[in-house]
């Protein structure tokens, strides 16, 4: 089973001025969850994990777009570093998808998957998808199902975020950075109606937000 670092759900997080947050959004978020340093040093973890794990073999990094690049090139980051700096390195190539399955802030089941056409390379390859979170686990399900069509020699997830809900499917990534509460989390390049990716802690989103920028 993944380890993970747990946000725990009575967790009351850090008040915004203690941070350095956008001042167009200071009065949309209730409280920073997440600081980025600690997304860093947690990234950094993962990246080390990963090339524990798959670094006999060439990896191809899938990015989920959007929300997934911020996270995507950090760990690339702290890959490449592992690779210049250690006996033993992976070439590593990487390639991009979009899946979206957000409506304002509710999941809908109808899961959309774009640049899925350019998948069929990835026939034979060890495969490493990197998500920023993972809620009921059906577009992830619905994604792997897309891609072992596709015959990879192997699939690994990595999500920065897997949310506790009673909508989940029970899906887990292999790797986990935070298992969060079931609230609406923006920054980090995680977004509301693409709003926020422009946040660089994790924040929760407070309901006034959530009908200012509703679509």
């Amino acid at each position: 089973m993944a380890s993970f670092l747990q946000i725990a759900d009575d967790e009351k997080g850090h008040e915004l001025d203690l941070f350095c947050v956008p001042r167009h959004y200071e009065k949309d978020l209730d409280r920073v969850i997440i600081p980025h340093g600690l997304i860093m040093d947690r990234t950094e973890r993962l990246a080390r994990d990963i090339i524990q794990d798959m670094g006999g073999h060439h990896i191809v990094a899938l990015c989920v777009l959007k929300g997934g690049y911020k996270f995507f090139a950090d760990l690339l980051d702290y890959i490449k570093a592992l690779n210049q700096n250690s006996d033993t390195s992976v070439p590593l190539t990487v390639d991009f998808i979009r899946v979206k399955s957000y409506c304002n802030d509710k999941s809908t089941n109808n899961v959309k998957v774009i640049g899925g056409d350019e998948l069929s390379n990835l026939s034979g390859k060890n495969v490493l998808i990197v998500e920023d979170i993972v809620e009921t686990g059906r577009t992830m399900q619905t994604l792997l199902s897309l891609l072992n069509e596709c015959n990879p020699k192997m699939i690994k997830v990595v999500s920065l975020l897997v949310k506790r809900t009673p909508r989940s499917s029970g899906y887990r990534p292999d790797y986990i950075g935070f298992e969060v509460p079931d609230a609406f989390l923006v920054g980090y390049a995680l977004d509301y109606n693409e709003y926020f990716r422009d946040l660089s802690h994790i924040c929760i989103l407070n309901d006034q937000a959530k009908e200012k920028y509703k679509v």
